[in-house]
């Protein structure tokens, strides 16, 4: 029997990254609305029809975005600020406005919060409420699609983000300020949806994707009564509801989740494939049941033996009652294997990006349906690949696993307390009140990169690289000295991207060509690919921080990647444990820390801004996690001398749950992203208790504009009356990388003087 096959939502960025070409080149001024327009149609045309070809009897719309899918969702409930609006109108460039404080009309604005989704690193913007707010269907671009895909004869399946799951990820403006208070909209809110679902069953639509992620979470009782009371009003419709979970299992919310009035239930069987049985148990007797059984979020190749014997038994029970999916979005891992010409054929065969997972889907629907697929040729080749993988030799190194044996002897952390370092370290560097930094990178050019590529392709040898990159260097130092800024970087002029630039450092992982995905709004990251033990066969980064150092007489700061971030940001090997690898990756680095150090850097930041993303969604695990990553980060400093100054820097996330182990880790320095949410992600006791130097960020740079004098200062004067003063930097939210010169030198010559302002201040 024919099982049915879906797809969650599909990657918007282009196999090319077409989307972000079209978005950067509107923002400039360089192409108009409809050149970006026509893009946007392309893209998601081609998308359609390549999971049409894939065999999908369902292809998702509303899965497109111009910057962020949550964003898009607000605008078309119409809870979109007046700030953003245009002319009271909610417009294409009130969603950059409000994605990025800046679009090609409109006034500057404030950029809305950007927080990360749930545990990957995507990012998007928290839409803002109020007691008083009314939704109204404002921004018609998931209807406008929908209808789109239908008049090209396609069978569609919508995707809309559920009531429940969209205020969760909202912050309001009520009376109590308690989360709860979120839930009073409820009533409003489904009245909308009820519209919206409507309109959908005029198009012709049968079935209704409405994603509720939130229900892997540990909920408090008024909101899983708030899921009964919604979705007893939404069984209505006149469309089928597939309600979609992922990133996790149901556990207390499973008899919740089966029980509500709905025709179909998705739960994620790579994450949780332990709630398989339960759920199944107790489904009713006319649910669909959809099985995602194909990982959305990493990059290797299922075992299609290991889930057709799974799924066996439970085709038999189901029939054509179970769906089979992706467990989540493939908006998380890149578009298209198929122009990784540059990887290994060995490595190749592990791998499977977006489009071949759905082709992975279609074989294993069909030997679902016709035994004899298990014999075919395209299953015996892709299982040969999965043992293949299973005996290569290339992921395990005996020297590496000798030492990790000997992990249990090696110092682990500082050896002095904070409190005595930091009296060591006041000595040596003689810092003034409010120390002044940035993040680590500076604006890369045309040049960086055309320099990087043409070295990268052979096209320009290594002596004429290291000389420019050198030159970039030396006037990257010149520039901070003259800015008046006390502490330096190198500029990171060399690096294309902080996890990939070590992965191309480190054996046992590799990069990738064209492996994009999605960060935020432009943003596109190519994560390495950790396929086997990892060991630092040289130093990565000493020569270029050594250079630095060489050219002035201020402190420089080393730049490293922490071990849990580069684990998070990398597609991991899915055949040992999370914490191995992390391991693997503490030890690399713990050479480079003791080799800038010996290099004669006395600071050095490992940026850990993925520490609260690797925390698992369900409190029973995030213990054994934080024990683990703060031990990581302690594997990576234990090399550090008492006098030797560790930094570390996080951004975009709740942090407020998650100070102790922060803490734990005991870097002497934390720079944390506050600029967008105006210190609201710190509350004050939290941050009062901090026990080391704290730098709270001061400038968004992930938006254009350059913040003036006044509001830096206005930041720092709140941080002020929360951290001692001889414990409070400056620095911008995050690395410069993406931002323009002009804007860079403005913003830094504005954090400089207001900072110098504060030392008048508090001096007095």
């Amino acid at each position: 029997m024919a099982h049915t096959i879906h797809n969650l939502g599909f990657p918007r960025i282009g196999a090319q990254r077409e989307l972000k070409t079209a978005l950067e080149s509107y923002w400039r001024g360089s192409s108009d609305a409809a050149a970006l327009y026509e893009t946007g149609k392309s893209l998601r045309e081609r998308h359609w029809q390549q999971q049409q070809t894939a065999g999908l009897q369902f292809v998702p719309t509303g899965d497109f975005a111009w910057y962020d899918h949550i964003a898009t969702w607000a605008a078309t409930l119409g809870v979109v600020s007046n700030r953003y609006r245009q002319n009271e109108k909610i417009t294409l460039n009130s969603l950059f406005l409000l994605g990025r404080g800046r679009a090609p009309s409109g006034q500057d604005t404030a950029a809305g919060e950007m927080t990360k989704w749930f545990d990957t690193n995507y990012h998007y913007i928290v839409p803002e409420l109020k007691a008083d707010c009314v939704f109204n269907i404002e921004w018609t671009q998931c209807l406008d699609e929908t209808a789109a895909a239908i008049a090209q004869g396609l069978n569609v399946k919508p995707v809309i983000p559920g009531p429940l799951t969209f205020l969760w990820l909202s912050k309001g403006e009520f009376n109590g300020g308690c989360d709860d208070e979120k839930l009073l909209l409820l009533d409003k809110l489904l009245l909308a949806y009820e519209k919206i679902l409507q309109q959908f069953a005029l198009f012709g639509v049968s079935w209704v994707q409405i994603d509720e992620p939130i229900l892997v979470l540990e909920l408090p009782l008024s909101w899983q009564t708030a899921f009964e009371r919604a979705y007893h009003r939404l069984q209505n419709s006149a469309v089928k509801l597939l309600l979609t979970t992922y990133f996790g299992g149901l556990n207390n919310n499973l008899m919740l989740a089966t029980r509500l009035p709905v025709a179909g239930l998705h739960i994620d069987c790579v994450r949780a494939p332990e709630q398989l049985k339960p759920v199944v148990d107790n489904l009713g007797p006319y649910k669909i049941l959809s099985v995602g059984i194909i990982d959305g979020r990493n990059i290797w190749r299922t075992n299609l033996a290991q889930a057709f014997n799974l799924l066996q038994p439970l085709s038999e029970k189901l029939g054509d009652r179970l769906w089979l999916a992706p467990s989540c979005s493939l908006l998380h891992v890149p578009v298209d294997l198929a122009q990784e010409t540059e990887l290994d054929t060995q490595l190749h065969s592990w791998l499977s990006f977006a489009i071949q997972k759905l082709d992975e889907l279609n074989l294993l629907s069909r030997a679902l349906s016709d035994a004899n697929v298990l014999n075919s040729e395209e299953w015996q080749s892709h299982n040969a690949a999965m043992v293949d993988r299973q005996l290569s030799s290339r992921t395990y190194n005996h020297e590496l696993r000798a030492r990790l044996e000997n992990l249990p002897s090696l110092q682990h952390g500082r050896s002095l307390p904070y409190s005595q370092r930091i009296k060591q370290q006041q000595q040596k560097w003689a810092l003034p009140l409010f120390p002044t930094t940035t993040i680590g990178s500076f604006p890369q050019t045309a040049d960086i990169r055309k320099w990087r590529k043409a070295y990268r392709d052979g096209d320009l040898d290594a002596v004429s690289y290291e000389r420019n990159i050198k030159a970039i260097i030396a006037e990257t130092i010149a520039l901070q000295e003259a800015l008046g800024l006390d502490v330096l970087v190198h500029g990171e002029s060399e690096r294309n991207d902080m996890s990939e630039y070590f992965g191309e450092h480190l054996t046992g992982i590799a990069v990738s060509e064209f492996g994009w995905v999605q960060s935020y709004g432009s943003r596109c990251v190519k994560p390495p690919i950790i396929y086997g033990d990892i060991l630092r066969p040289a130093a990565i980064t000493v020569e270029w921080s050594h250079y630095a150092q060489t050219q002035t007489q201020l402190p420089v700061k080393g730049m490293l990647t922490g071990p849990v971030t580069l684990l998070c940001w990398s597609f991991v090997r899915d055949d040992q444990s999370r914490k191995n690898t992390c391991q693997q990756l503490a030890l690399a680095l713990r050479d480079e820390v003791a080799d800038l150090q010996a290099a004669g850097i006395g600071i050095i930041q490992i940026d850990e801004p993925a520490f609260r993303e690797g925390q698992p969604l369900n409190s029973r695990d995030k213990d054994a996690y934080y024990q683990w990553a703060v031990n990581c980060f302690h594997i990576t400093t234990g090399v550090a001398d008492d006098t030797t100054q560790i930094h570390t820097h996080m951004c975009y996330s709740d942090f407020n749950d998650i100070m102790k182990p922060i803490a734990q880790l005991d870097a002497d320095v934390i720079t944390l992203e506050t600029a967008r949410s105006r210190l609201e992600l710190l509350d004050a006791q939290v941050l009062a208790n901090y026990p080391s130097d704290i730098g709270p960020g001061v400038w968004d740079i992930h938006s254009p504009i350059v913040p003036s004098v006044a509001e830096i200062q206005t930041l720092l004067e709140r941080a002020a009356q929360l951290i001692p003063v001889e414990r409070l930097w400056v620095n911008p939210d995050c690395g410069l990388k993406t931002r323009g010169w002009p804007e860079t030198l403005e913003s830094l010559r504005n954090m400089v003087t207001a900072a110098q302002l504060l030392r008048k201040q508090y001096a007095a």
